[in-house]
C-alpha cells in the first residue's frame, strides 16, 4: 500500500539552517534548505497555518536571540521570515504552541527564564507571563490547554501551572513537583489519555513517570526506568561535567510511540536509542535492546502514523530514517542534512 507522504522537518544548529524532506513509501527526498537560523536548535510548527516558529541564537554583534515565524511552503519545503521577537534575555532551548496556535510557551536554559507569549497571525507578542528557574528546559501544555509544565534541570523539578485563556500562567499548589535529586529533568511527553507525563532525565538517562490528576492538573512521582545500555558502563553524569570525556549518562529526547505503549529514548554519549515499555497502569520498565544510531542524538521523532522513526545527530552531518516495529528498528536510509542536526518534526 503506497503511504501518504509526510514533510519533516530538522534543524541543523551548527549551520544555522533548517532542512525540509518529502517521506513517501519509506524514503527520504530533501526538498528545501532555509539559511539564516543562527543556531536553531528548537522550532514549533503550527500545522494548520504552515507556520514554523523557530528559536535563534544572535549571529552578529549588537543582535539578540530571538524567536523568528516562519511561513512554509509545503510544495517546496522552503521557509520565508514574516516577523521576529527579540529575546533580551536569553535564547529559547524549547518551543511549544498552545491554545490552537493563539499562545507560544517558551523555555530559556541560559536565561533560566519561561514565557507565555500571544500569537496573532503569526505574530508573536510580549509575554503574558514570565517564571524563573535555573536551566529551564523544555516546556509543553496539557492538550486541553489548561495547564503547562515546566522543567528546569538546574533545581531537578517540574514546575505545574494553570494556564488561563488569556495566557496568564498561576501556580498550581504544590507549585512544583521534585525530580529524583541530581537526575537533571530534561524533556517531558504527555501521554494520550492525559492522565501520565514521563521525563527523561539527563544526567541520570531515566524515564520518570507521573501519575497526572487531569481535573486539578497536578501531577505525583510514581515510578522510574533506565534508558540507556547497561553494557556500556556509563557512569551517572553530574551539572557541568563532559560526559564524552568522562563516559557519563547523556540523556536527551523521548518520544510516545504505538498508542503509548512504547517510549522511544536517546542516550547521547554511546549514541543509542531504546524504547522503554508502558504498561497499562502508566508505569515503566526499561528497554530490551538498544540500536545504535546518528552520533549524539539530541533529537528525534516518529511519524504520525508511529512506522518510521528519524534520528540527527550532533556529530553528524546526516540523519538515519528507521522503519519501527514496537520496540524493533530497521534502518532504511540516510541522507544528508547539515551540521549539528538536533530537532526533528513531522509537520
Amino acid at each position: 500500500m503506497t503511504e501518504t507522504p509526510s514533510l519533516v522537518l530538522v534543524a541543523n544548529a551548527g549551520d544555522g539552517s533548517i532542512s525540509a524532506f518529502r517521506l513517501s513509501d519509506g524514503a527520504l527526498e530533501r526538498l528545501a534548505v532555509t539559511d539564516g537560523l543562527a543556531g536553531c536548535s528548537t522550532f514549533a510548527v503550527d500545522p494548520t497555518r504552515d507556520l514554523v516558529y523557530a528559536a535563534v541564537k544572535a549571529s552578529a554583534e549588537g543582535e539578540q536571540a530571538a524567536i523568528v515565524t516562519l511561513q512554509l511552503d509545503r510544495g517546496t519545503g522552503a521557509l520565508e521570515q514574516r516577523s521576529r521577537l527579540d529575546l533580551p534575555q536569553g535564547g529559547m532551548n524549547y518551543l511549544a504552541l498552545c491554545g490552537d496556535g493563539a499562545g507560544l510557551l517558551g523555555a530559556s536554559y541560559g536565561g533560566g527564564y519561561g514565557v507565555s507569549c500571544p500569537v496573532t497571525d503569526g505574530v508573536v507578542g510580549a509575554a503574558i507571563s514570565q517564571i524563573s528557574f535555573p536551566n529551564l528546559h523544555s516546556v509543553l501544555p496539557s492538550d486541553d490547554g489548561r495547564f503547562a509544565y515546566f522543567i528546569s534541570l538546574g533545581d531537578d523539578l517540574v514546575a505545574q501551572y494553570s494556564l488561563d485563556e488569556d495566557l496568564r500562567l498561576t501556580p498550581l499548589e504544590p507549585a512544583t513537583v521534585a525530580a529524583p535529586a541530581g537526575s537533571g529533568p530534561r524533556h517531558l511527553v504527555l501521554n494520550e489519555a492525559q492522565d501520565a507525563v514521563y521525563v527523561l532525565t539527563e544526567f541520570s538517562a531515566q524515564v520518570l513517570h507521573f501519575a497526572r490528576d487531569t481535573q486539578t492538573g497536578t501531577l505525583e512521582l510514581r515510578g522510574a526506568a533506565d534508558a540507556f545500555d547497561p553494557t556500556k558502563s556509563l557512569e551517572h553524569s553530574r551539572f557541568g561535567a563532559d560526559p564524552r570525556a568522562e563516559h557519563l549518562i547523556w540523556g536527551a529526547d523521548l518520544h510516545l510511540a504505538s498508542g503509548g505503549r512504547w517510549l522511544w529514548c536517546s542516550e547521547r554519549t554511546e549514541s543509542t536509542l531504546g524504547a522503554v515499555s508502558v504498561s497499562d497502569d502508566g508505569s515503566v520498565a526499561p528497554p530490551d535492546r538498544f540500536f545504535t544510531t546518528e552520533p549524539q542524538p539530541r533529537g528525534f521523532a516518529l511519524s504520525p502514523d508511529g512506522a518510521h522513526l528519524i534520528a540527527a545527530g550532533e556529530r553528524s552531518t546526516t540523519i538515519s530514517l528507521y522503519a519501527v516495529d514496537g520496540s524493533r528498528l530497521r534502518l532504511l536510509e540516510q541522507a544528508e542534512t547539515g551540521r549539528g542536526a538536533n530537532w526533528v518534526r513531522f509537520v
